[in-house]
């Protein structure tokens, strides 16, 4: 069954289009990664599925529950982190997670074991008495996700959820996830990072709030024109810097740190930019060509956008 289903979801805002004429869809037991940078619309979309904020026009449907006329059976059905979750600082991790069942009109029976599973399933048990104002920002985003599940859900939106999370707890918030896959849950969730939506069984790219591309990770990397070409330096800022500068029919990007050139002509390329950072008293450690990573793709469907006046790719 299709757990979230979109057809032309646009809003706007005065002038401003936040999303426009969205369509996608994610099945049940599927994990579902919105990508975009920041004020590409991914909030404002997912606000608008889980029935917090009416489109300007478009359809959408959550567990078969149209989002105007249905709101609250899909506030029901669905469990919602936003960036800023409503953590109770004053209130212990347990506390919290009890607040939780009141308002989603948990019954006191059953509730123990739910809640133990709960702080078990997201390595919160030792830390059940502590207060979440005195807890690190990876333990509050496992304690807004407990808080999320508390009812059961059938769909979980999540905004972002590891912005900000050191590596170590953003790597075991991924590993929370996986687990609720295997038991039937879609889940939608929206990042600025990439490395993270490689791990999504299917990825949208959105910019300016259209869809540039919609596939699984490897899928979209196979839209990507051209070879990568992969430099390792110890400058690697001022490296761009000068490779951009000399370099001009050929994308110059930083990646992570290491600098990326998407290039038709990588044999050329390779010998003209090992001359110039040469003559430009920069340390070439390494060239060689990569598998572009989803990063690259933005990057390149960007540009193609711009240069075809804003084709989408992909399906």
């Amino acid at each position: 069954m299709t757990a979230i289903r979109v057809d032309n979801l646009t809003k706007k805002f005065g002038d401003l289009t936040a999303v426009d004429a969205l369509n996608l869809s994610v099945s049940n037991g599927e994990l579902f990664g919105l990508v975009g940078s920041d004020g590409a619309g991914k909030t404002t979309t997912m606000r608008m599925l889980t029935a917090i904020m009416e489109p300007t026009s478009g359809d959408a449907w959550v567990m078969g529950h149209h989002i105007l006329s249905e709101p609250e059976a899909i506030k029901e059905e669905i469990g919602y982190m936003s960036q800023r979750f409503g953590l109770y600082n004053d209130l212990t991790v347990q506390e919290n997670i009890h607040f939780y069942a009141d308002i989603y009109g948990i019954p006191l029976k059953g509730r123990k074991a739910k809640i133990e599973e709960l702080l078990s399933f997201s390595n919160l048990t030792p830390f059940r008495e502590r207060k979440a104002g005195n807890l690190s920002g990876g333990m509050k985003q496992k304690l807004g996700l407990a808080c999320a599940l508390v009812h059961t859900p059938r769909v979980l939106f999540l905004d972002e959820p590891t912005n900000g999370v050191d590596p170590v707890s953003r790597r075991d918030f991924w590993r929370i996830l996986y687990n609720l896959l295997k038991e039937g849950v879609a889940i939608f969730v929206s990042t600025a990072y990439l490395d993270e939506a490689d791990r999504c069984n299917r990825v949208g790219l959105i910019h300016n709030g259209k869809i540039l591309a919609c596939d699984t990770p490897e899928n979209l990397k196979k839209l990507m024109r051209g070879t990568i070409l992969e430099i390792r330096t110890s400058q690697p800022r001022d490296a761009a810097r000068l490779l951009r500068a000399k370099l001009g029919e050929t994308s110059v990007n930083l990646s992570g740190d290491k600098v990326h050139m998407v290039t038709n002509d990588p044999d050329r390329t390779r010998k003209s930019a090992s001359s110039f950072l040469e003559q430009g008293g920069i340390p070439l450690l390494s060239l060689r060509a990569v598998e572009p990573s989803l990063e690259d793709v933005v990057v390149s469907l960007l540009q193609e956008t711009a240069d075809t006046g804003g084709e989408t790719f992909g399906h």
